[in-house]
């Protein structure tokens, strides 16, 4: 079978994606957990499929590189519509869904190969505090932890030690070491499913940049962040009950497309 594909990347995190419209592609999970290896493989953190869906422009079925189908990603989110766009399925707005409800986005600009991408996130709670962190569901569950240093973290033990613990049970969680700086927050962040850190995480920039919001008692604001891999903005309003209006914005870059025989 010959798989046709496309390598895109938002801040560093990046994603193998199958125009799967004509519904030809479906790979199961060994084959995916294969295209994914960064040695045997294409390479990527997870796998797409952009598939029509009644209503919407697109819709998107995201797994994870072990080859499992999960939840919401943000990034991967922004480059679908970089994707879309690129193959003329819109001009500058979307409307797609995916496993977490309907989403919108807009290509904000194009230079190169890259687009600038804002993706409506949505509406969540304060989440849960708990001694050490802070948990919130962004499309994704996230594990928040404000540290001195982000860079003296062990993200990948630490991260690994903290995912799968009885009170994240049974599907785990994506943890995110947080600092908070003089103009936003530098996030790391370990992925379930990728087991790994990954060089940035759309959901968990947003996860992280509504907390710090609740401790900064900002009720409708901007954070600046900053990952290993890039800068985002996240903006937001927040009640007394959560948050919406929460959009994430950066960059979504083509890499290459290929073919490949499996």
């Amino acid at each position: 079978m010959k798989l046709d594909f496309f390598k895109y990347h938002g801040n560093g995190n990046d994603f193998i994606i199958l125009d799967n419209r004509s519904g030809r592609y479906d790979p199961g999970q060994k084959k995916i957990a294969f295209l994914c290896d960064r040695h045997f493989g294409i390479g990527a953190d997870g796998l797409m499929l952009l598939e029509t869906g009644s209503g919407y422009d697109f819709s998107l079925k995201y797994f994870n590189s072990d080859g499992n189908e999960s939840s919401m990603c943000g990034n991967g989110g922004r480059c679908m519509t970089a994707l879309a766009h690129n193959l003329g399925l819109i001009k500058t707005k979307a409307k797609f869904s995916a496993v977490d409800g309907d989403h919108e986005a807009e290509i904000l600009s194009v230079q190169g190969s890259t687009c600038m991408v804002r993706l409506k996130m949505k509406d969540t709670t304060t989440g849960k505090k708990y001694r050490d962190g802070y948990f919130i569901d962004t499309g994704s569950p996230h594990f928040i932890i404000f540290v001195p240093d982000v860079n003296l973290v062990n993200v990948n033990s630490e991260g690994r030690r903290l995912r799968s613990g009885e009170r994240f049970a049974p599907g785990g969680c994506n943890v995110n070491f947080v600092e908070i700086t003089s103009t936003g927050i530098n996030v790391r962040t370990y992925e379930r499913g990728v087991e790994n850190e990954t060089l940035s995480c759309g959901t968990g920039v947003t996860a992280s940049a509504l907390i710090a919001a609740i401790l900064n008692k900002d009720s409708n604001g901007t954070c600046f962040v900053s990952t290993p891999g890039g800068e985002f903005k996240v903006s937001f309003n927040q009640s007394p009950g959560g948050f919406s209006g929460i959009y994430l914005e950066g960059p979504a870059e083509f890499v290459f497309k290929g073919e490949l025989i499996i």
